[in-house]
């Protein structure tokens, strides 16, 4: 009886490995939507709010970038592609222990950021110097990298604030900015997460290119119109010449024939 009962439960481990099925995870619009994963599931409905974790480096294939982690959450599966939305990052522990050291301070801070189209976002940044720096300076920092960053959300999206945290940009501004009253030594996002997801949906601009050259094509357009008219007045004119000119020719031989005329009856006389 104990056999027959391990085998049944055999079969029925076996029936649920067989009844799985793999499904693609892909990356947000933000990352052109790669794979970056695979899963198992006995259902796509059990996908829905799983997070992955995945490397910068697999992503662009720089390897100096393998100190970030990107975490995906799923939001919707299509037949076997499960899409997903941005939902934080941080920084590997070993690269933050790198960049502190003795005899040198660490300026942190915590920000929660609200962007144009509605999204909200905690950004963990902080900053090492050379030196130790007093208290007071490490409070006008903290202030300079809270307005930097505040007015840094405050005119971009979700999407390009991402972008930014991932490419350095936020962090070049703020080491900018601070660099006036106190030079620092390294200044990171090393941790963010989604509080709230994007509301507002913002249609993109006209792009300046495509401006310039619509501008550019309506003024030739406006160059060529009267250009064109001159031509075909020019055109009428020949053309009334032309007219006057057969006409004349015309004229001319039937003077001569009254001439020769004329010659004639002087000569009978």
């Amino acid at each position: 009886m104990a056999k027959a009962k391990s085998r049944a439960a055999a079969r029925k481990i076996k029936d649920k490995w067989k009844a799985k099925s793999w499904y693609r995870i892909l990356a947000p619009a933000l990352f052109d939507n790669v794979a970056v994963a695979e899963t198992l599931a006995a259902d796509k409905d059990l996908l829905i709010n799983r997070v992955t974790e995945v490397s910068l480096q697999d992503l662009t294939g720089d390897f100096r970038r393998s100190h970030v982690k990107l975490h995906f959450k799923i939001e919707k599966v299509e037949g076997s592609d499960a899409h997903t939305f941005f939902t934080g990052h941080n920084l590997t522990p070993d690269y933050i222990r790198r960049l502190v050291r003795r005899r040198r301070s660490r300026i942190d801070g915590v920000y929660d950021v609200t962007t144009t189209d509605g999204a909200v976002i905690r950004l963990k940044p902080f900053a090492t110097t050379e030196k130790r720096l007093q208290s007071s300076q490490k409070h006008m920092i903290r202030n300079i990298m809270k307005e930097t960053i505040f007015k840094y959300g405050k005119e971009r999206t979700l999407s390009e604030l991402v972008k930014d945290i991932l490419d350095g940009n936020l962090s070049t501004e703020i080491s900018k900015n601070c660099k006036k009253f106190y030079p620092l030594r390294k200044v990171e996002i090393y941790k963010s997460e989604l509080l709230k997801r994007p509301t507002v949906k913002i249609e993109k601009p006209v792009k300046k290119d495509e401006g310039e050259e619509e501008a550019k094509e309506a003024k030739t357009e406006a160059k060529e119109k009267p250009a064109e008219e001159k031509k075909k007045h020019s055109r009428e004119q020949e053309e009334k010449t032309r007219g006057k000119t057969t006409e004349e020719g015309k004229e001319k031989p039937e003077k001569k024939k009254t001439e020769s005329s004329t010659k004639k009856s002087t000569k009978k006389k």
